[in-house]
């Protein structure tokens, strides 16, 4: 009996599964476009590189499909008891990668405001250290203003140190730039560590 069933049950069984295939190829497709559009639009700080946003990237669709996924398959098939699991699981996962990248893109258009904030105060503090090593510093730190490092405190409180010349005796100079106020406020730091040995 099973023998004659045969023909008619492997035409619908691979309809399923063909309809079914969808959850890993959009994966794969979904993990490197969401760490493209992580590092053109991050959802925090200023940037995202394009390695940290495809590991991200695949964290959250693992945790979509992995976790959650076979959950919501679960609840698909209370409502379709037709489907079978693998293709509710497959349907429920391609649904909630498809949550995923929706929610990377929405969290990532608002956070543009926040980032062009940052941007403008990065920008206005290192004209603000270009000028003070302009007016005040000495020949050494005039020729290393374009290797300036820099380490931000808070929204508006920023710590920039300019290389100096060891075999010189010139240590960096090292500022405090203050961008809540305009012009922004700026005052040498004592502390002469480069930001990169803190």
């Amino acid at each position: 009996m099973r023998h004659d069933r045969g023909p008619a049950i492997w035409p619908a069984r691979l309809r399923w599964r063909l309809r079914g295939a969808t959850l890993w190829p959009l994966f794969a497709f979904l993990t490197v476009a969401e760490a493209v559009l992580l590092a053109l639009l991050p959802i925090a700080g200023r940037h995202t590189g394009v390695i940290g946003g495809l590991l991200l990237a695949m964290f959250l669709n693992l945790v979509a499909v992995a976790m959650l996924g076979r959950g919501a398959a679960v609840l698909l098939r209370r409502r379709r008891p037709d489907l079978p699991r693998v293709v509710a699981e497959d349907r429920a996962g391609t649904a909630l990668l498809l949550v995923v990248a929706a929610a990377l893109l929405t969290l990532g258009l608002v956070h543009v405001p926040a980032r062009r904030a940052a941007d403008r105060a990065d920008r206005i503090q290192r004209d603000a250290v270009r000028a003070y090593v302009l007016a005040h510093g000495d020949r050494v730190h005039r020729a290393h203003l374009a290797a300036m490092d820099t380490e931000q405190e808070s929204d508006t409180l920023f710590r920039t140190c300019v290389p100096g010349n060891a075999a010189a005796g010139v240590p960096p100079l090292c500022l405090l730039i203050d961008t809540d106020v305009s012009p922004p406020r700026v005052r040498v730091d004592s502390d002469r560590t480069p930001n990169r040995h803190l």
